[in-house]
């Protein structure tokens, strides 16, 4: 077969209907920056990485002729870019995560011997592409490249070095040049993700208070220990302490391995200034908001470190051997230089604290606002609880600030960043979700 090259006009209607692709329209002039086939003959294999609308992107074509349509292109459509000529006839042109024979062909070219047998793909994600084999490995495609070592690979395999032991450890990688466009680990079959093992327990505690059962119970008319979260069977406090102690042990870990320096309060402070500057929100109290920047100011905030960077209940599983931690790649939309910047150890913690309140809201959704307090109750107890496993691990291992009052006020700096982050987010995607991290702003203003 001939190098058959993939029509600007099919790239663009492509990438325009991919979750992954950051714009909002298909781009104009998609460029191809880089071509390879990697596989000739039927199914064919190209990878091609596509300049549009100021980023850049992977994108991995299987060709097959156009009279076989595929059956695992049923419900896909999405992945179907069109027909594409060839010396060999007309070829149906489509992503190739979804044709087994070329998933299996990519992982094979990483590792010998791989031995697998059947591909197939996870189709959650929003900013990669994930293909998991016989349940014991899996490959993540990074959709959204720049150039420079990604953090995913970069900081998974330092941590696996440094005999951090809660990281799936990178068995191999693909990059092209600078840019890493492939990652290969084991898969944690039998894993749950803690976002849904928090909305399990919120659940198993509102069928505690649901008024099917028994009256609703509120702080005005049962004392507050009939709101204590450890009623319900589904009880999470233990593992979000668990989860604390294994955070801090990440964190302990990226500093030996990557390193440390003095944290620069002034420099952070001048970052969360400036987005909260950005903010438009009636309801967004910017002189209160501003009081907790200015106060960030006045301490020694600790070390520096490099983090995880977009930490939250989605970017942990509980195994039966314990929590692991996922994902290093940070918010894919920063550019790679930010991504890579050390900062507070309590900015990924401030993360987790969002997710507990995220968790918490997003189960409110499914029942009355009665259930209010009972939801108020579990965040609190888990967030106590993660603070309780983290805290003292953190300090040992000297990630942290040396007092209490530097603790409170970094911590308040960088939950009031992600609250700003996630209000920005919500008015642009979800309106009716605004009420989540204005009710965030609004705490730590009494705070």
């Amino acid at each position: 077969m001939s190098d058959p090259v993939i029509a600007p006009e099919l790239l663009s209607t492509y990438l325009g209907r991919q979750r992954w692709f950051a714009g909002s329209d298909p781009p104009d002039f998609p460029e191809v920056r880089h071509r390879g086939v990697e596989r000739s003959g039927w199914p064919t294999l190209i990878r091609l990485l596509v300049d549009a609308d100021g980023a850049s992107y992977q994108v991995v074509v299987g060709l097959r002729p156009i009279s076989e349509q595929p059956d695992f292109l049923r419900g896909h459509d999405d992945a179907v870019l069109g027909e594409v000529d060839t010396d060999d006839g007309l070829a149906l042109a489509y992503d190739a995560v979804f044709d087994p024979e070329l998933a299996l062909a990519m992982l094979n070219d990483l590792v010998a011997d791989a031995g697998v047998e059947r591909a197939r793909v996870m189709t959650v994600e929003q900013s990669n592409s994930s293909v998991v084999y016989d349940d014991r490995l899996i490959m993540k495609l990074f959709r959204r490249i720049q150039d420079g070592p990604n953090p995913e690979v970069e900081v998974g395999q330092a941590l696996a070095d440094g005999g951090f032991p809660w990281v799936a450890a990178p068995v191999a990688s693909l990059a092209h040049e600078s840019i890493h466009l492939a990652l290969v680990q084991p898969f944690l079959a039998g894993g749950v993700e803690g976002w849904a093992l928090a909305l399990t327990s919120l659940r198993d505690l509102f069928g505690v208070h649901d008024t099917q059962s028994m009256p609703i119970i509120t702080e005005a008319d049962m004392p507050p220990a009939a709101l204590d979260p450890g009623m319900a069977g589904g009880d999470f406090s233990a593992e979000a302490r668990r989860l604390g102690e294994t955070s801090a042990g990440m964190h302990v870990a990226l500093a030996e391995v990557l390193g440390s320096a003095p944290g620069d309060a002034g420099a952070w402070a001048d970052d969360i200034g400036a987005q909260v500057d950005r903010v438009s929100h009636p309801d967004f109290d910017k002189e209160s908001a501003r009081k907790v920047v200015e106060t960030l100011r006045t301490v020694d905030p600790g070390p520096a470190i490099r983090v995880h960077g977009d930490f939250h209940l989605g970017q942990v599983m509980r195994t039966d051997a314990g929590w692991y931690i996922l994902d290093f790649e940070g918010e894919p939309a920063r550019p790679l230089a930010e991504r890579r910047r050390p900062s507070s150890p309590l900015r990924d913690v401030a993360g987790m604290l969002r997710s507990f309140h995220y968790a918490s809201e997003v189960a409110l959704f499914e029942r009355d606002s009665e259930f209010h307090e009972v939801g108020t109750a579990w965040e609190a107890c888990n967030r106590q609880a993660f603070l309780d496993g983290y805290l003292p691990d953190a300090a040992e291992g000297g990630v942290l600030p040396r007092d209490d009052e530097a603790i409170d006020a970094v911590l308040a700096a960088f939950e009031l960043e992600k609250a700003v982050y996630e209000l920005g987010y919500e008015q642009a995607h979800r309106p009716q979700w605004e009420s989540i991290p204005l009710a965030a702003l609004r705490r730590l203003r009494r705070s």
